[in-house]
Parts: structure tokens; sequence; C-alpha cells
């Protein structure tokens, strides 16, 4: 049984969410479920493991990537809203993002998948705005109305450290569809700085090619939502018609980059693909049609978060248009997404397997 630090977040004088003071205990599993290590099959032992962007930056890419990160701003097509927007002179598009990203809080988080939680936390840092509209987002204060303070790329690298610091088994970058450049720009300063934990890349799917291309040789870890398979649904509830085409592309490039997630021995995640799915309510149809995708576009041996997390937000919950996912999803639906994921042949389904116990 080990005892950590939870960290609460807290507001700090620059505007940017830190930490107070909460304890956890950790009762460690007597082992890792079959489902995240494989028998051995998913296993990179940890004395193994480099992160990919110091084999980037040790070969002299870094750099590379940072440039055409940079110069791309300045009409910009780093996501599929191809605004060509000149962020580079603090303009900005869809995603209400200029020169520098916008950060609303970054801490210890203990409620992400075991795999990336660990008895640590994930080093999470939340990017404000975003580029979808989801009707039903459940963060809608940091990715609508973007509460958070602007950050130089020395200052997000620094929060990429301190993370590191406090103990945290990676960095996860929460909604980072939109300021790939900014990241990419500081990289190389957190390296200087010492920086040596496993990047994910935490990302609802809406995604340009380009932009994944970039972080190839960057990110450890992808873990991106596929939301909805039907451009009719992706027009209605996320305002993009085009997502379900695109996160399919986009899940594909990023799996031919990491493969299936794999962890150490302590059954943290190293490398590969995570896949959340949230079950909305009485859209099991699009659920049926990803999970499929998901087990014969990707593999079966994909790791999957089927999630009951859904509750009525933002506009699903005040607006009349939206009624019909005003409701928080049933158990028997629930049950449909599983079979539905069984039946495609997907198995390694994400459980809770480390008990915390806060106080």
């Amino acid at each position: 049984m080990l005892v950590w630090a939870f960290l609460r977040a807290t507001a700090g004088a620059d505007g940017i969410l830190v930490a107070g003071v909460k304890r956890v205990v950790l009762v460690m599993p007597s082992q890792v479920p079959f489902e995240v290590h494989g028998g051995g099959r998913f296993l990179v032992r940890r004395k193994d493991f480099v992160p990919a962007y110091l084999r980037t930056y040790e070969a002299g890419h870094l750099k590379e990537k940072v440039e055409e990160a940079i110069e791309a701003l300045r009409s910009c097509n780093l996501c599929p809203r191809n605004c060509r927007i000149d962020r580079l002179h603090d303009r900005f598009g869809v995603c209400k993002s200029g020169r520098y990203a916008r950060i609303s809080s970054y801490f210890p988080h203990f409620g992400e998948e075991d795999v990336l939680r660990g008895w640590r936390g994930s080093g999470t840092i939340f990017f404000s705005w975003c580029n979808l509209r989801c009707v039903f987002c459940q963060n809608f204060e940091i990715s609508q109305l973007g509460e958070g303070v602007e950050v130089t790329p020395r200052e997000l690298a620094t929060m990429m450290v301190r993370l590191q610091e406090m103990g945290c088994h990676n960095i996860n970058l929460v909604t980072p569809e939109h300021v790939v450049a900014q990241v990419l720009e500081a990289i190389p300063y957190a390296i200087e700085m010492g920086l040596r934990l496993p990047i994910v890349y935490n990302t609802s799917g809406y995604d340009s090619l380009h932009s994944i291309k970039l972080m190839d040789g960057i990110v450890d870890i992808y873990m991106p939502d596929f939301k909805l398979w039907s451009r009719e649904h992706a027009r209605k509830y996320l305002l993009a018609p085009d997502y379900p085409d695109v996160a399919r592309q986009v899940l594909k490039a990023m799996h031919h980059q990491v493969g299936v997630l794999k962890v150490d021995e302590s059954g943290l995640a190293v490398r590969g693909v995570l896949v959340r799915h949230l079950v909305m309510p009485g859209l099991l149809e699009e659920t049926r049609h990803i999970v499929q995708f998901l087990a014969q576009e990707l593999s079966p041996d994909t790791y999957v978060n089927i999630m009951d997390q859904y509750h009525p937000a933002w506009k699903a919950r005040t607006d009349p248009k939206y009624k019909e996912i005003n409701r928080r999803v049933l158990a028997e639906e629930m049950v449909l997404a599983y079979r539905y994921a069984r039946q495609a042949g997907l198995w390694r389904f994400d459980t809770r397997w480390r008990r915390l116990v806060r106080w």
C-alpha cells in the first residue's frame, strides 16, 4: 500500500489552476490485468523505454518539425477547419486561439484510465478553446468559454517539467488539436529542462493529418475520442459534419505510427493508441459502427475505454432542440455497447483495477 498526495486544482495568482493537497491511498493489485499486458504480448520493459521526442531530438529532426508547425500558423491549416487565418500575428478562426496557447489548468489527474493515472497521477495540461462545438460538452467552460490564460512556449515547458517533479507518470495534453504548433515549440525547452516522461495526445479525434504527421516522433500515446459515426449526427451535435471522416483517417494514422497500446511491468502505458468512446443516449448504432471500425480497420487488440459518463451539459441540457440527448445513458444501453464491441472482436476494455482511497 502506498500513500501519495492528490493535487486538487485551485486558482493561482496567474489565473492558472494549480494544486492544493489532498491525501490518497493506493491499494496495489496483486497483478496487472491480462487485458492490459496480454500475457506479455503488449509489454515494454521500462528500462528499454525512451520517449519518442528524445529520439527525434537526438536525431536532429525536432527543429525541423517546430519550424514547419510555426510556419503553418501564417495561414493556419493545422486542424480540419482549415481557416487559413494568420495566427502567427495573433488572429484567430474557429478555435479562437492566436499566437499562443491558453491553459485552463494543469495538475496530477487521478480520474484518468488506470494505465495513465498509475499511483501518482497523469500530468494533465488542459488547453482552453476547441475546434469542435459539441452541444453536450461537459467541459464547456474551458472549451467554449475559453477560461484560462495565455502562456509562452517556455512557460508551457515549465508546466510539463513541474508535473514531472510532482511525480506524474506522463504528460497528458488535453484538447491539443488547435495548439499543435505551440506544443511543438515548447518541447525543446522541456527537453533542456530535463523532461523524460511519455507524452499523451488526448484529443477529440478532430485533427488534421498534417498535425498528426508533425506529432510523429513526438507523441508516445495517442488517446483519441471517437464520438460519432454519421455525418448527420456529427452535424447536429458537433457542428462538424466531416468529423466522422476525419476521425477515421486520423485514427488510422495514429495507429500506423505507434500501434496498439503497450505497457510497462506495472501496467503503465508507454506507447500506442488508447481509444475513448462516450456512449450517448439513443445513439447505439453510432457505437456499433465505431467498434466495428476499431476492430477491423485498426486491430482487434485496440485498447478501448467505453465510457458511461455522459450527462446532459451545455446546450444539451437547456435547448429543447436536443431533448433526445437530455438524459443519462441507461444501464441496458451500456450492456448493448459492450455486446457490440465483443461481437466486433474487441477484448481489451479499460477497467478500474488500481484502487484509490481519498480523504
